[in-house]
């Protein structure tokens, strides 16, 4: 019997533990105000020069949002920093992020679609599913998925409907490695092997994939 009460306990105290990591997707809502202006009220941004970060893992959200704070401490030597970001992340704390991350994995994100002919579509997609083992460029969908939905677990990002102008950006920051808070480097390797028509193309693709 007092084995059994211990491991009760354990699993009261994981699932606590479990609902604390999640958030509280009301206070989230709440805490979005400053977010509204450049990610959307909802987190689906109207502008591509912002990320879509609707329906995003809350494991990828609190480590961006860490990242971001790691960058303003560091001033830019660690973590990710982000001039805009900066400010925003400066008094948030520990349950802010994850009510944030909580609240806006809770929402759907809106797919913009692709204008690729159908020949860049065939091109783009052979890329993203299949990589190019010539050049050493491992497949898209090998973490993010053929859909493009990633892993929660392994924080690997949603990157489905991204906005085509955010997602490039974001390529040609991990290959010029003004971006660096990719998990050993991984991105930076792929980045680096990519051709400017390489990027255009998956970048454009991704807008469409749901």
């Amino acid at each position: 019997m007092k084995k059994f009460a211990i491991l009760c306990g354990v699993v009261l105290f994981a699932s606590n533990a479990a609902l604390a990591e999640e958030g509280d997707i009301e206070r989230g809502q709440e805490l979005t105000q400053t977010c509204a202006a450049c990610h959307g009220a909802d987190g689906n941004s109207p502008s591509g020069d912002f990320p879509t970060i609707a329906g995003q893992h809350n494991k990828y959200t609190i480590k961006q949002l860490h990242d971001f704070q790691t960058g303003n401490e560091s001033q830019g030597e660690r973590g990710r920093y982000n001039v805009l970001m900066a400010d925003q992340v400066a008094g948030l704390s520990e349950q802010d992020i994850r009510d944030l991350a909580a609240y806006f994995a809770a929402q759907e994100h809106e797919i913009i679609g692709t204008d690729l002919s159908e020949e860049e579509q065939a091109q783009a997609q052979a890329l993203y599913m299949g990589g190019d083992e010539e050049r050493g460029i491992t497949a898209c969908a090998a973490c993010h998925g053929p859909r493009g939905n990633g892993m929660g677990l392994a924080a690997f990002p949603m990157i489905s409907g991204q906005h085509a102008a955010y997602t490039r950006t974001a390529l040609e920051q991990f290959r010029s490695e003004e971006r660096s808070n990719d998990p050993n480097a991984m991105m930076r390797d792929i980045a680096s092997r990519l051709s400017d028509e390489d990027i255009e193309l998956l970048s454009r693709y991704i807008s469409g994939l749901y």
